[in-house]
C-alpha cells in the first residue's frame, strides 16, 4: 500500500469515527426521556426563583443559561433525528409488525386472491383514509397503510415550538427594557429612559378607583393619553390585566398611592406652592412625602394620619431645626413659620410599568405553536394497518398512537375488507 493510500484510509476512518460520535450524540440529545429531565429540572429552577426573595438571580446564573441550552439543543435534536423517519413513513408506509400493542383480526379466503382483488383492497383502504404502498408480489404480499400520518409531522412541531419559546425568552431577557414611573393626572412621561431622537411618551388623563367594604379596590380605571412628536397618538383605558400597548410598549398600571393639594404662600399673599404633592414615602408605616419650599429656605414632612377622616400632618422645618407642626383637613390652613399652608384636598397618584419585550412575540408564538401541534397530534392521531396474506387468509395488523386505542375502526374495516373480497371468493 503506497503511502499516499494509506493517509487517505486513515482520514477516512477518522471521518467515520467522528461521524459515528456526532450520531450518538444526536441520538443521545433527542432522547425523550432526556427532554423530560431538562424540563423537570427546568420547571423546578423557575419555581426556586419564584419562591425566593433573591431568586431573579439564580435566572441569569451561568448554569441556567446552560440548562436552556440544553433544551435547545434537545429540541432541534429530536426533529432532526425523528422529522426524516416520519416523513419517509408518511410517503411509503412500511409494513407493520405485530407485537402487543397492535390489534390483528384474521379474514378467511377460499382462495388465492388476484391482482384485481388486491386492487380492490388497496382502493378500499384509500377510501378509508390511508396512504397505501403495495410491498411484496405473487404469494408473499402485503398491503401497509398510514392514516393522518402527517399527524406525527406536526406532533414533531411541538419540539420547534419549545425552542421558539426559549428564543423568545432568551431574546426578551438580552433586549427588553422596562421602566417605571409615577404620575398625577395632567402630568406625562417617556415610556423608556431618555435617548435621541425617542419621543413616545404617556399622560395620565383620569384615574378612576371604587373600592369594596373591605377596602380592596373593585376597579382601578385610568385614562391615557399616548403622545409621540409631542402630538397625541390616542387615548387609551388602562385596566387590571388589561395593559395599553403603543409603538411595541405594553404599559401596566403597576401600583397607586395618595397626593395631597396644597397651596403654600407667603404671609403677603404670593403663592410657593399649588399643586398635588404624591406621598410615594413611608415613614412610621404611614404613607409620606416631602415638599421643599427653597424661596422660603424650608422643607414641608407630610404623613397621612387618618385616610378616613383625611387627616394629614405637616411639619415644617428649616436649616435651625423644626419651626411648625400641624393637623389639617381638607380646606383648612394653618400658619407655619414664614408661610401659610392650606390642605386644598386629596388626589392620587398612578405608577406605571412601561416594558417593551422584542421576544414576547416569538415566545407566544411558539406557545400558540406549542398548544396547536399537541392538540393536532392528541386529537387526530396516525394510524398504522398492514394487510398481509396468509395461508388461508389476510392478517390485518391495525396499530393507534399509545394514547389511542383504535377497535372500532378494526371492527369497521375488517367487515369493509370481508365484503370487498366474498364475491371474488365465493
Amino acid at each position: 500500500m503506497s503511502r499516499s493510500t494509506a493517509l487517505a484510509a486513515r482520514r477516512g476512518r477518522r471521518a467515520d469515527r467522528i461521524a459515528l460520535a456526532a450520531q450518538r450524540l444526536l441520538q443521545f440529545l433527542a432522547d425523550a426521556r432526556l427532554a423530560v429531565a431538562l424540563l423537570l429540572v427546568a420547571g423546578a429552577w423557575n419555581a426556586a426563583a419564584a419562591a425566593l426573595p433573591s431568586g431573579a438571580g439564580l435566572l441569569a446564573s451561568p448554569p441556567y443559561l446552560v440548562l436552556l441550552g440544553l433544551i435547545l439543543c434537545a429540541g432541534m435534536a429530536s426533529v432532526a433525528v425523528r422529522l426524516p423517519a416520519a416523513l419517509q413513513e408518511w410517503r411509503r408506509p412500511p409494513v407493520l409488525a405485530e407485537g402487543a400493542d397492535v390489534l390483528v383480526a384474521t379474514i378467511a379466503v377460499e382462495r388465492r386472491l388476484d391482482v384485481a382483488s388486491r386492487a380492490t383492497l388497496v382502493a378500499l383502504a384509500r377510501d378509508a383514509g390511508y396512504r397505501v404502498l403495495e410491498h411484496g408480489g405473487g404469494d408473499r404480499w402485503s398491503i401497509a397503510g398510514t392514516r393522518r400520518g402527517w399527524s406525527r409531522l406536526v406532533g414533531q412541531l411541538s419540539h420547534l415550538a419549545l425552542v421558539l419559546m426559549l428564543l423568545g425568552a432568551a431574546g426578551g431577557r438580552a433586549f427588553s427594557t422596562e421602566t417605571t414611573f409615577s404620575l398625577l393626572p395632567g402630568e406625562q412621561a417617556l415610556l423608556d429612559a431618555p435617548h435621541s431622537g425617542f419621543t413616545d411618551a404617556l399622560r395620565l388623563d383620569h384615574f378612576d378607583a371604587r373600592f369594596g367594604s373591605d377596602g380592596r379596590p373593585l376597579r382601578l380605571d385610568a385614562t391615557v393619553t399616548f403622545l409621540q412628536d409631542g402630538k397625541p397618538a390616542g387615548t387609551r383605558l388602562v385596566q387590571v390585566n388589561r395593559p395599553g400597548e403603543f409603538a411595541g410598549y405594553l404599559v401596566h398600571g403597576w401600583t397607586y398611592g395618595p397626593a395631597v393639594r396644597l397651596r403654600v404662600a407667603t404671609l403677603g399673599g404670593q403663592p410657593l406652592l399649588d399643586a398635588p404633592v404624591p406621598l410615594d414615602g413611608v415613614i412610621g408605616g404611614r404613607p409620606s412625602a416631602f415638599a421643599e419650599l427653597p424661596s422660603a429656605g424650608m422643607t414641608l414632612g407630610l404623613t397621612l394620619l387618618d385616610a378616613d377622616a383625611n387627616e394629614i400632618s405637616v411639619t415644617a422645618s428649616d436649616g435651625s431645626g423644626v419651626v411648625d407642626s400641624a393637623r389639617l383637613r381638607p380646606g383648612e390652613e394653618q400658619r407655619m413659620g414664614s408661610v401659610t399652608v392650606r390642605l386644598v384636598g386629596f388626589d392620587a397618584y398612578l405608577t406605571f410599568l412601561s416594558r417593551r419585550d422584542p421576544g414576547m412575540g416569538i415566545l407566544f408564538a411558539g406557545a400558540a405553536l406549542l398548544v396547536a401541534s399537541l392538540a393536532i397530534a392528541l386529537w387526530l392521531p396516525r394510524r398504522r394497518m398492514t394487510l398481509r396474506n396468509v395461508d388461508g387468509g389476510l392478517r390485518f395488523v391495525l396499530r393507534g398512537e399509545r394514547f389511542d386505542r383504535p377497535d372500532g375502526e378494526l371492527a369497521k374495516l375488517v367487515a369493509r375488507l370481508t365484503d370487498a373480497i366474498r364475491p371474488v371468493g365465493a
